[in-house]
């Protein structure tokens, strides 16, 4: 079923989860703009010369302009929050979690990440093997769980970086960047403390305006993706309108709405004439 979704109602959906994020930048503005603005030059100059680099200058740049703005404003933090540690958590079973959160949360990780996710690596033409992913998957959650980890999947976002043209030229090369983020999640995890004191104390929106000059590129493509065939134009728009309103009925977020809509309405329409 997920091999059978149209590239342009998974780009359209990729490129409406993309939107919110890469508006990020122009939100952060009018909020921040002594360190957004420095950041969003540094991303656009190096993106006429050295391209590759720019999303890491920018971050560095955000970075530095972050920690001179908590040094210039003397905001307070929490040192010892800063430091890792070790605190043993023993699980406790019962029905209310598993009908009040373990239900509801393998609905949203199928229908926001597993089946987007495959979709997204679909357009990209890797094909995922679906019940070998689900089995491995599965059970790195069920191992995972034991230390408080949630939901091990196949992340859509995650897919769309790794696997687009930007990652590498060469798709059989791609995976290096896969490689690159999941060791790189390795060492965030044990800095994660600090990192999150850093962000809540950073300037509101620079972490967000790295994030989405970095996706910009993704969105490009995805949005060209989806929109370039005539045949089915509006229902990829539609697709891609549904996944930027971010709704969320029954629990279940605007991917797979969006998914649901723009495959119903490419079924309804007649192919357009180009």
């Amino acid at each position: 079923m997920i091999a059978r979704i149209p590239v342009e109602i998974a780009q359209a959906m990729l490129a409406g989860v993309l939107l919110p994020l890469c508006l990020a930048p122009v939100k952060a503005v009018p909020v921040s703009p002594a360190v957004v603005v420095p950041v969003i030059a540094t991303w656009l100059v190096l993106q006429r010369f050295a391209p590759r680099w720019a999303v890491l200058a920018a971050f560095a740049v955000a970075a530095v302009g972050a920690g001179i703005d908590i040094a210039v404003t003397h905001r307070r933090l929490d040192v010892a929050g800063m430091v890792p540690h070790v605190e043993w958590t023993v699980p406790h079973w019962s029905w209310q979690a598993l009908i009040g959160v373990a239900i509801p949360l393998y609905i949203v990780t199928m229908a926001a990440q597993n089946i987007p996710g495959t979709a997204v690596m679909q357009t990209f033409d890797y094909r995922v093997p679906w019940r070998a992913a689900m089995t491995v998957t599965g059970i790195g959650t069920v191992l995972g769980s034991v230390a408080g980890g949630h939901a091990i999947n196949l992340a859509a976002i995650s897919a769309a970086l790794s696997a687009a043209p930007s990652a590498h030229p060469d798709p059989r090369r791609r995976w290096i960047a896969a490689f690159t983020a999941g060791c790189s999640y390795l060492v965030l995890a044990l800095a994660s403390g600090a990192l999150v004191t850093l962000v809540a104390a950073a300037p509101k929106g620079v972490l967000e305006t790295v994030a989405g000059l970095a996706l910009i590129a993704t969105l490009a493509g995805a949005l060209t993706a989806a929109l370039t065939p005539a045949t089915h134009r509006t229902a990829a728009a539609l697709t891609f309108l549904v996944a930027a309103s971010g709704v969320s009925l029954l629990g279940i977020g605007a991917a797979f709405w969006a998914l649901a809509a723009g495959l119903l309405v490419r079924w309804f329409l007649p192919p357009a004439t180009p």
